[in-house]
């Protein structure tokens, strides 16, 4: 099988047995989706006797962050089996059957956090995942607002050896603190902006070579990309830039902007374009040139498919009087 992408005019070609897989263990990771933030709701400090065990329990309705600070406890999800020792996490999901697998050998304190995710989630194996298509799949029917929200993932392992363990003892420790003045709203405020580090120092546990070198060639590639919006750009100029193949970048775009990189390009030239929609009167086909449309009929035909109407009539909407 053969896979193509082409960005301009130039097309490339390349086996589809390239593989995207890293050596070693393969964890599997919790995917996010943001907005809405997950959100905290409470937590604490358990201490498991020698011989005893974490509870089994069933479909709790929330996440459940366990953080080992000393011994070992034993727990599965499903087909898996997590042996959590000091300095280690693991996330039990919400709609699932959790149980205990062994006695604790020795006492055990763990941390504990049940926080609460309000937008989609899943469960993913990016070593088990296929392949995605590099053809970017047919827009659905745009809402039309002026400045339209953007969502974005985030990528927790659900079990891993912290990279900072003292760290995150030291912002539990604070959300601790923190429980006797819940009932006031400025302290809510910041046990969420504390349970965010939490959030954020997990992702960066997960963060292995391979991922981090996909994630720095997509982000470097949206850099280039951003940087000269205004001007042709093809697939062999931005492999040349990044020295990369471009269809090691477009798998890399795919994978953390949810596209490839023609139509990262067109949803920011077209984003750019709304801009000056909104906030000037110049004429629509010298807008069209600015953000780097060589022709005026397929930036308007562009616009059209991604924003659901013309230029002309997004302008007339946001317009005062009508």
């Amino acid at each position: 099988m053969i896979s193509c992408i082409n960005i301009a005019t130039e097309t490339y070609t390349i086996p589809t047995s390239i593989s995207d897989k890293a050596g070693g263990f393969q964890m599997a990771f919790l995917e996010i989706t943001i907005p809405p933030l997950p959100h905290y709701i409470t937590s604490g400090l358990n201490s498991i006797p020698q011989g005893g065990q974490h509870p089994s329990r069933s479909h709790i309705q929330v996440f459940d962050l366990l953080i080992t600070t000393s011994g070992c406890f034993y727990i599965g999800e499903d087909d898996a089996r997590f042996e959590v020792g000091a300095g280690q996490a693991v996330i039990l999901r919400p709609d699932r059957y959790h149980f205990a697998t062994k006695e604790c050998e020795e006492l055990t304190h763990t941390y504990w956090l049940h926080f609460h995710v309000g937008g989609a989630w899943g469960l993913i194996n990016p070593s088990a995942a296929p392949l995605v298509s590099l053809e970017d799949p047919t827009p659905k029917e745009a809402k039309v607002e002026a400045f339209a929200v953007e969502p974005f993932t985030m990528r927790i392992p659900q079990f891993t050896t912290l990279q900072h363990p003292e760290k995150m003892y030291e912002v539990f420790d604070q959300l601790l603190q923190l429980q006797s003045r819940s009932h006031v709203s400025s302290a809510r405020f910041a046990q969420q902006q504390l349970f965010q580090e939490i959030l954020h120092q997990l992702a960066a546990s997960g963060e292995t070579d391979h991922a981090s070198a996909s994630r720095t060639c997509a982000e470097k590639a949206a850099s280039y990309l951003r940087q000269h919006f205004r001007e042709p750009v093809s697939a062999k100029q931005l492999g040349d830039e990044l020295n990369f193949h471009p269809v090691y970048i477009a798998r890399c775009m795919q994978k953390e902007y949810g596209c490839s990189p023609v139509t990262y390009l067109l949803k920011l030239r077209v984003a750019q374009a709304k801009l000056l929609l909104l906030q000037t009167e110049r004429p629509i086909a010298h807008i069209a040139q600015e953000v780097g449309f060589e022709q005026a009929a397929y930036f308007a035909a562009s616009f059209a498919r991604l924003e659901g109407m013309s230029p002309r009539s997004y302008r007339q909407q946001f317009s005062q009087g009508t």
